[in-house]
């Protein structure tokens, strides 16, 4: 999720089921096109190169990714936007296997017809709640995915059912030995709703990440911070340097930190969760 601002109406659309107008329009600020819903940008997509990562937290992600065994991947995306990070996987890992999961059968329908995937990509787009998704996955998938992403958003929320120690449990059982989760979470100034995320996530997967702009990290400012976790140490080594050389700088909490991070957190349960904090429209309009 990006800054948020106002788009005329010129350019592709599609009216959603569940959260509002989408559009896809001409990025202001670098090549490509951004996927905007209900005036919050979504995902960036360069179709001439794939691996152009323009949102923080998805060069985030992409250098994470980057840290997993060479060779093509199995991955599972919840939230599909704009096919992001599944088309960067498919550019640097070809012969890929990924499933998509997205609730908005417009939104899917819109990105597929104007940001169309490459001919030979095997990204397959599963319309449907997440949660639900994950349980109809082909019985083959689970314990044998390398990745899992969830960065699912109804408008500029995370649904409450999405946050909660039950979901992960459920998501982690697709993943391979080894395999990485990622998770996107959005949160503001004393990062109440982040921290519990990071505390329910390594509740189920004891060896967590969390990577952001420094000032995200720290609780001065709303934005993206990502959590890495599996159930075996992360591949992480390259990470801090990679983070410090840009173009977004940022820092990786891992270990101590992390536990100091979650320090007073209570994990998040299905009788508890509540979405996402919704962020205040003006913070980000240009």
């Amino acid at each position: 999720m990006g800054r948020m601002r106002q788009r005329d109406s010129e350019h592709p659309q599609a009216r959603l089921d569940h959260a509002g107008l989408a559009s896809i329009v001409p990025s202001e600020f670098t090549s490509g096109y951004e996927l905007i819903v209900d005036g919050t940008p979504q995902s960036h997509v360069d179709l001439d190169d794939p691996t152009h990562l323009h949102f923080e937290y998805i060069v985030r992600m992409g250098a994470v990714i980057d840290q997993l065994p060479d060779g093509p991947l199995t991955a599972v995306h919840l939230g599909a936007g704009a096919l992001t990070i599944p088309r960067y996987i498919d550019a640097t890992r070809p012969g890929s296997r990924q499933q998509v999961i997205e609730w908005e059968a417009p939104l899917a329908q819109l990105v597929r017809e104007h940001l169309p995937l490459p001919r030979a990509a095997s990204i397959r787009i599963r319309i449907g709640d997440a949660r639900e998704g994950v349980g109809r996955l082909p019985a083959a998938l689970r314990g044998s995915c390398d990745l899992v992403v969830s960065d699912v958003y109804s408008g500029a929320q995370t649904p409450a059912h999405l946050t909660s120690v039950e979901f992960y449990r459920e998501v982690s059982g697709l993943l391979a030995p080894g395999g990485i989760l990622l998770v996107n979470v959005a949160d503001g100034p004393g990062l109440a709703f982040a921290r519990r995320q990071v505390a329910t996530v390594a509740e189920v997967l004891p060896e967590t990440a969390v990577l952001a702009d420094t000032q995200v990290l720290k609780g001065r400012r709303f934005g993206n911070l990502v959590i890495a976790a599996s159930a075996t140490p992360l591949p992480t080594a390259w990470l801090p340097r990679v983070l410090a050389a840009g173009p977004h700088p940022a820092k990786i909490a891992q270990g101590a930190e992390v536990r100091a991070f979650t320090q007073g957190a209570t994990v998040v349960t299905d009788a508890d969760a509540v979405a996402s904090p919704r962020p205040d429209s003006s913070l980000f309009l240009r």
